[in-house]
C-alpha cells in the first residue's frame, strides 16, 4: 500500500510554503511532505532522515526538482549543520512527522513490530546498540523504568522480571520471543491491543532516544528558523505531544503567572514563538477512515518571532535511564 502522509493538507496550511522559501523536512521518510512543498513553484526543501532507506525515496525528488531538493542523512537535531552546509542563513519553515514510519514497521528484518518475526533490532539509523542489547544487558529496574516511562505500561516491573528470568536461559534475540515473554507477564483480554504493544513501543523510543532527540530537534528548529518562519509538528504519542506542547507554550511565554499564595515568577527570555494553534489540531474523520495511522495524530504549529533563541536546556527524560546507559552496554 502506498505511503500516505498524515494530515498533509493541514501541514501545508500551517506551513504556508511560498516561492523562494527554504523548508526543512526534518523527518523525510517517504517524502510526502517534501513532495507537497516542492509543488510550490520555486520553493526549496532540505530533507533529513537518519534511516538510510530514505535515500531511495529521495532520488526521484532530486531528479524532478534539480537544485531545489537535497537529503541529509542523520538525526534532525543536527539541522543547523545541514543549513550551514547548504549555505543558507536560515529556514522559512520546519516540519516534523514524529515516530516510526509504516515502512519501517512493514520490514520484518528491522524488528520494530511483533506482528512479524524478525531480529530484535528497532534501530532507525541501522547503527549503534539495538533493542536486543537493551533487553539482554540492562538491569531489571532499568527495564521497568523504560517500560513505565516510555510505554506507560502498568505492569512494567512484572514484564521486566519475566524478561530477566527468560534471558538467563538464552539471550532474547527475536521479536516473537520477546512478545511471547511479555504476553505471559502482562496478560490481557482477548480483542484488546496485544499485551506486548507498550513494551515494544517503549524499547523503540529508548533505543532511538526519540524523546531526547525531539527536545534537541525543537531547540534546533528554534535556532534555524527566520523571523515569521513556521514550525509544524505532527505527533502520534502522548509523550511526544506533551513535549511539543510544553516547548511551544513555554517559548510563547505561556507559563502561567503567580497567585495570591505565590509571587509572580521572574521574567524569562523574550518569547521566541507565537502560537498558531491554541490547541492540537486533529485529523478529519474522513482521513481517519482512509488512513488508520492518522487516528492518534495531533498537529501543533507556531511562528518564529524576532527574539533570540532561548538557552539550550536539558534533553533528559525524567524517570528513565539516559541513552548513554545503552551506549555503555555496546562499548
Amino acid at each position: 500500500m502506498a505511503h500516505l502522509p498524515v494530515m498533509l493538507d493541514e501541514v501545508m496550511h500551517w506551513l504556508a510554503p511560498r516561492a523562494g522559501g527554504l523548508y526543512i523536512d526534518a523527518t523525510f521518510g517517504a517524502g510526502g511532505y517534501s513532495r507537497a512543498v516542492l509543488g510550490v513553484e520555486g520553493a526549496r526543501v532540505l530533507g533529513i532522515d537518519r534511516d538510510p532507506s530514505a535515500r531511495e525515496a529521495a532520488e526521484p525528488l532530486k531528479a524532478a526538482h534539480e537544485g531545489r531538493f537535497a537529503l541529509a542523512e542523520g538525526p534532525f537535531s543536527l539541522m543547523e549543520d545541514v543549513i550551514a552546509q547548504a549555505g543558507s542563513a536560515g529556514a522559512d519553515g520546519v516540519m516534523f512527522d514524529l515516530g516510526v514510519s509504516s515502512m519501517q514497521l512493514d520490514e520484518a528484518e528491522r524488528g520494530f513490530s511483533f506482528q512479524k518475526e524478525g531480529p530484535l533490532d528497532m534501530r532507525m539509523a541501522r547503527s549503534g546498540p539495538s533493542a536486543a542489547d537493551a533487553v539482554n544487558g540492562l538491569e531489571r529496574d532499568e527495564l521497568a523504568a523504560i517500560f513505565k516511562v516510555y510505554g506507560e505500561e502498568k505492569k512494567a516491573r512484572r514484564a521486566a522480571q519475566f524478561i530477566v528470568r527468560a534471558r538467563e536461559d538464552a539471550p532474547i534475540e527475536t521479536t516473537d520471543r520477546l512478545a511471547e515473554i511479555v504476553a505471559r507477564a502482562v496478560g490481557g483480554k482477548p480483542g484488546r491491543i496485544h499485551p506486548a504493544t507498550r513494551v515494544f513501543q517503549a524499547l523503540r523510543i529508548f533505543v532511538n532516544d526519540e524523546l531526547g532527540e525531539l527536545m534537541r530537534g525543537l531547540a534546533a528548529a528554534e535556532r534555524v528558523l527566520k523571523p515569521a518562519g513556521r514550525l509544524v509538528v505532527v505527533a502520534f504519542h502522548s509523550l511526544e505531544d506533551r513535549i511539543v506542547k510544553t516547548f511551544l507554550r513555554e517559548r510563547a511565554g505561556m507559563t502561567g503567572g503567580g497567585s495570591r499564595h505565590a509571587p509572580e515568577p521572574e521574567p524569562g527570555p523574550e518569547p521566541s514563538f507565537s502560537l498558531l494553534t491554541r490547541k492540537a489540531v486533529e485529523p478529519s474523520p474522513a482521513e481517519e477512515a482512509d488512513n488508520p495511522r492518522a487516528r492518534s495524530a495531533k498537529l501543533r504549529a507556531a511562528a518564529r518571532t524576532d527574539a533570540p533563541a532561548w538557552p539550550r536546556g536539558d534533553a533528559a527524560v525524567a524517570g528513565a535511564p539516559p541513552y548513554s546507559r545503552l551506549l555503555e552496554l555496546a562499548s
